[in-house]
């Protein structure tokens, strides 16, 4: 079992940046992969970004491609996600996920464990 907890989430002006944690605990962190997702309400859970369980591969969604990145550090167990230049558009909650491999997936039924979300609200 992975616990996830989510947080710095909030309210931010168009063009600013947030920086998402996600602590992990129950496994060792470094023999799970991380990702980040997102939801509007009506639609979808979305992939955002993912980084393999050592950290030295990355995938990120075409539509946050040079805004975000996505880091961990095993040894705090936590996973971040730096947004920058952010758009109206980047509104939603928010989910750190974990899945039992070291590879990472953009698929959302791979992924084992969630965490409750955050939301991040970017005005206009």
């Amino acid at each position: 079992q992975v616990q996830l907890v989510e947080s710095g989430g909030g309210l931010v002006q168009a063009g600013g940046s947030l920086r998402l944690s996600c602590a992990a605990s129950g496994r060792t962190f470094s023999s799970v992969a991380m990702g980040w997702f997102r939801q509007t309400p009506g639609k979808e859970r979305e992939f955002v970004a993912a980084i393999t369980g050592g950290g030295g591969t990355t995938a990120y969604a075409d539509s946050v491609k040079g805004r975000f990145t996505i880091s961990r550090d095993n040894g705090k167990s936590t996973v971040y996600l730096q947004m920058n230049s952010l758009k109206p558009e980047d509104t939603a909650v928010y989910y750190c996920a974990a899945r039992n491999s070291i590879l990472i997936t953009l698929i959302v039924s791979r992924y084992d464990y969630w965490g409750q979300g955050t939301q991040v609200t970017v005005s206009s």
